[in-house]
């Protein structure tokens, strides 16, 4: 099953608590067990930080209080490994009197394997959501498992971003080419992609004309493109492999060859165009960092010029913050910089001080993604309460009065939290024909996006750099919902292969069934209005059965099931 109760890495809810070092780290040192920061000291002293700038303009004003635990488990499932907690889980974590029990929750999904695939999947989006061409989408199941296994493993994002920026091989089976083919190898898109992506500056603007809004001129756009003129995505037409690309970095050139934009071959070097005569060959470009003006000369090997393009950019202040920023975002619901890649000394900066301070521990952790995202999960800001509308809301419960009026408490899930979760409340068998293809499963050119797994990612599926306020539903996704013939199938409560119909057979108290109903979609029980809602249509409905599907039915379609709050 999809459901990650049966799994062994689940087998008790505190099994796997980690604590790590205090001590600080020594500027310049490898970081280890020993002097990576604390993040719960980190944590404290960011709420800190936030409740001392509480009056200041620049600043988001926190609601007081923490949220329940049941709330807080189905927040924090979804943000670390993508999906709901089991009834069981949420039954443990509420009955636990141990102060540290978030604290161990947290541990726990970090070790879980799903960590890994639920933030590579939120990475391939934001690779190759902004592609040139679909062609790109080969190299989407080698990214998911790269990344997969770099989170798992815990490999800095500093090395992450530099194998993404270094990449060569076949796209089948290389996924850090994913970067590099996106953009089909063209060195100017390619130097947009990498200063949004790890620097989360927007220097694109700034190809043709000076940046209209930023201190970045034209001819530092072309100096850092001048970094990948040498890159070429190239096809493998073997007769015994499936069509695919290569990504090469190539130096052979020869002296007399003519300079053009063959992406199947690259080029020497970098050329700036004349906008007064773009048949010109233009004006040559040194590799040359604009933020820092590092440069290096002519003829510089492509691999050289990419692997110190990587150091710099790794070794940039701006680079942990943006990294620091886009999973604040997504975690916490606003940006310390908004849009979550639009940075850079030009822009507003709300609460810079914990930002700065946040950004310079993350770097001190060794880019650890783990840590980071253990020390935001425990801050009280990650972990606050919003009030909740009336009792005996069933389709729109989750509707939350805003502490300030740019906080973003509840945001959208993700087309993959989406399927995950529907998988799980309705404890779905992946022997079902309907939902076979899960978890990876998929093969072939495209298989990432077909099948039920497909189709979210088509109909739910969002670029994650939009603003999380500009992200809404849509009529197509309301139909999908409300009218998918594999999702009506498998709220047949007459079918006693679906969840709801071995409920019905095995559960004569309509309280119980309906108390096991809001677990299992909404990870939570239902407040006493709800119970009393939902027994009174079950008494009034002829059918019995009947009843219960347009409860469950309504639930999946609540705003509560289709968000994170």
């Amino acid at each position: 099953m999809r459901t990650r109760e049966n799994s062994p890495h689940h087998l008790s809810l505190f099994v796997a608590t980690m604590i790590v070092g205090c001590a600080a780290v020594v500027e310049g040192a490898t970081p280890d067990d020993a002097n990576i920061p604390d993040a719960a000291a980190t944590a404290r002293h960011i709420d800190r930080l936030l409740a001392e700038a509480d009056s200041e303009p620049t600043a988001i004003s926190q609601p007081p209080g923490v949220c329940d635990d049941a709330t807080f488990m189905r927040r924090v499932s979804l943000d670390v490994v993508g999906d709901l907690p089991s009834p069981e889980e949420v039954a443990a974590l509420v009955s636990d009197p141990a102060p540290g029990k978030r604290t161990a929750l947290i541990d726990r999904l970090l070790t879980d394997p799903h960590y890994g695939e639920n933030w590579a999947l939120y990475w391939r989006d934001v690779i190759l959501y902004r592609r040139l061409e679909n062609r790109a989408l080969i190299v989407a199941q080698p990214l998911v498992r790269y990344l997969t296994e770099q989170l798992n493993n815990g490999v800095g994002w500093d090395e992450v971003a530099g194998q993404f920026i270094t990449a060569e091989g076949n796209v089948r089976e290389e996924g850090s080419t994913a970067l590099i083919l996106a953009q089909e190898g063209k060195p100017e898109e390619t130097t947009a992609e990498v200063a949004r992506i790890f620097l989360g500056i927007q220097i694109q603007c700034a190809q043709c004309h000076d940046h209209p809004t930023d201190r970045w001129t034209r001819e530092q756009f072309h100096e850092l493109a001048a970094f990948f003129p040498r890159i070429a995505v190239r096809p493998i037409n073997k007769k015994t492999d499936k069509r695919s690309f290569q990504v090469v970095g190539d130096d052979n050139f020869p002296r007399r060859r003519r300079n053009t934009n063959n992406r199947r071959r690259g080029t020497a070097e970098h050329y700036m165009s004349d906008r007064e005569k773009p048949d010109a060959p233009g004006a040559l470009m040194t590799p040359k960092f604009f933020l820092t003006s590092s440069q290096l000369p002519l003829g510089t090997e492509d691999q050289q010029r990419r692997e110190t393009l990587a150091e710099w950019i790794t070794a940039s202040p701006w680079f942990a913050k943006a990294q620091v920023n886009r999973i604040w975002t997504e975690l916490v619901g606003w940006g310390f910089y908004e849009p979550v890649d639009d940075l850079g000394p030009d822009r507003h900066c709300r609460s810079a001080e914990v930002l700065d301070y946040l950004a310079a521990q993350f770097a001190a952790s060794g880019f650890d993604m783990k840590w980071l995202i253990r020390t935001i999960a425990l801050t009280q800001v990650y972990q606050r309460s919003y009030e909740t509308p009336s009792e005996g809301d069933v389709t729109d419960s989750t509707t939350a009065s805003l502490a300030a009026p740019d906080a973003c408490p509840s945001q959208r899930l993700r087309a993959d939290q989406l399927y995950n979760a529907l998988v799980t409340a309705l404890a779905i068998d992946d022997s079902d024909d309907n939902f076979r293809q899960i978890r990876g499963a998929m093969k072939g050119r495209f298989a990432q996006f077909r099948g039920p797994r497909g189709q979210f990612l088509k109909t739910f599926g969002y670029d994650p750099s939009t603003p999380l306020s500009e992200v809404s539903g849509s009529i197509p996704q309301a139909l999908v919902m409300m009218n998918s013939p594999q999702i009506q199938r498998q709220i047949n409560g007459k079918n006693p292969r679906t969840m709801l119909g071995r409920l019905l057979k095995d559960n004569d108290d309509p309280r119980e069934i309906t108390r096991q109903l809001y677990l299992r979609t909404l990870a939570r029980e239902p407040q006493p209005g709800e119970l009393n809602a939902c027994l009174n249509y079950v008494h009034d409905h002829r059918d019995r059965t009947e009843a219960f599907e347009d409860i469950q039915w309504a639930l999946l379609n609540s705003a509560e099931f289709l968000h994170r709050k």
